[in-house]
């Protein structure tokens, strides 16, 4: 893999360390052209498809040089530093005809105990595989899918493994309503009250890890919804961030029984408050993480109305803080002990008090602001869809973040990459052309 640099002021001493999103973008790029075919060989080992198609998974565990590709009926195991594909994966061979809606489109791929976790659509029946490498000598297994996998491929749908449990995102229903994020498998199943939110596309989830007090230890969802301000000028989309204690089991049965007993959510603003100009449409998120916890960082990538993108940049410690401290809002009499949203080892055992401000009230009052409070790090009239942060070592042996960005301006158009350092604020965009 070559990347051609134009106009890149800081001399990179590696190659940058994110293949997997370069390869990622062009996995779309390719698929979505007008009737694209992607072929990756070795020997007789070939996947093509003939006609348009927009949809792809892809799964790297960090560490490893494998990248997994999920596809229709397929996963490629594809070992990126030798550009073979290691093993393909057949996923319900029988399941085969001319109707797209029959189809099993692969919509999750995760790492999971001592197997590859892969889900699809499975012609509307939802279904799962725990998949073995060929060594192990082990047979492809198969459970229920409903849950873990949406029923079509344009549904919404998000998956997350942390400390040996798997999180979900999907709709329980074939029109797509009951989408909730819900832990699924490796610990008590919980799920979401169906109030607190309001026709989500989940965007991004990760696990904060505090080594020092892994009982508090968070799980983070990003995602937009329904805006509930239905004036003329409102956008009719809204971005939030919420929040889940990752010991969360449940309430007690007189409340909130397997329902998250932590659920928090706020309003992530990107925009130029002195404009009341906002980009109130999530599209992407990376998360770069720190020793330190509450030094990583959110880099997330927005839409507007007018078609336009930008990019804002979050503290984790600045989001924890709202949670903390802010008001609920609609709630205004005394905050109970414990308070809300606290991470308690036996959730069955919270007050009600506290269970009925988390079930009725779970909104923060308090905004979310980036970093940059007054203007997003990044605006730009183009889509942008996806985002990606690096860290590069220059000549001068010092450690920069490198922010890209990608987008599909159009059919017949290549893959468009724009890279920066962050640490520069008045940067020409650097367009990188990808040979594989």
């Amino acid at each position: 893999m070559i990347l051609k640099r134009q106009y890149f002021s800081v001399h990179i001493k590696r190659n940058l360390a994110y293949p997997w999103f370069i390869y990622g973008a062009c996995f779309h790029c390719v698929f979505c052209f007008y009737n694209p075919r992607l072929t990756l060989k070795q020997d007789d080992a070939q996947l093509v498809y003939n006609r348009n198609y927009s949809h792809t998974v892809l799964f790297h565990q960090e560490g490893s040089n494998s990248l997994f590709v999920g596809g229709i009926n397929n996963v490629l195991h594809f070992d990126v530093d030798s550009r073979q594909i290691v093993e393909n994966f057949t996923l319900n061979p029988n399941l085969r005809c001319g109707e797209s809606s029959c189809e099993n489109v692969v919509t999750i791929i995760e790492r999971f105990q001592d197997y590859t976790f892969v889900c699809g659509t499975n012609g509307n029946q939802p279904k799962c595989w725990k998949l073995f490498p060929r060594e192990s000598n082990r047979s492809t297994e198969d459970i229920e899918g409903i849950g873990f996998s949406p029923y079509t491929c344009s549904q919404n749908s998000l998956s997350l493994v942390a400390d040996g449990a798997l999180y979900v995102a999907a709709p329980l229903y074939s029109d797509g309503t009951l989408l909730q994020f819900r832990r699924k498998a490796g610990r008590t199943n919980v799920w979401m009250y169906d109030q607190w939110v309001s026709e989500p596309t989940f965007i991004s989830s990760f696990l904060a890890k505090n080594k020092n007090d892994p009982l508090n230890e968070k799980i983070y969802v990003l995602f937009r919804e329904k805006n509930s301000d239905t004036s003329p000028e409102a956008d009719p989309w809204i971005s939030r961030v919420a929040r889940v204690c990752k010991v969360d089991e449940g309430g007690p049965k007189q409340l909130l029984q397997n329902i998250w007993t932590s659920f928090l959510k706020a309003r992530l603003v990107c925009g130029i408050p002195r404009e009341s100009l906002y980009f109130n449409r999530l599209q992407d998120v990376f998360i770069q993480h720190a020793d330190d916890w509450r030094d990583s960082r959110v880099y997330a990538l927005f839409s507007s109305s007018w078609n336009s993108t930008a990019v804002c940049i979050y503290s984790l410690a600045e989001l924890d803080f709202v949670f903390e401290n802010s008001t609920f809002k609609g709630y205004s009499e005394a905050i109970p002990t414990p308070r809300p949203g606290a991470c308690v080892k036996q959730s069955n055992s919270i007050p009600i008090s506290t269970l009925q401000i988390i079930k009725d009230h779970p909104e923060m009052k308090e905004w979310i602001h980036p970093i940059q409070k007054d203007t997003p790090f990044f605006t730009s009239n183009k889509n942008f869809t996806k985002i990606a942060v690096d860290r590069v070592q220059a000549s001068d042996e010092s450690i920069y973040s490198v922010l890209l960005l990608a987008t599909v301006i159009a059919h017949h158009t290549p893959c468009e990459l724009i890279c920066f350092p962050l640490f520069a604020f008045s940067i020409v965009l650097q367009k990188l052309s990808l040979v594989l």
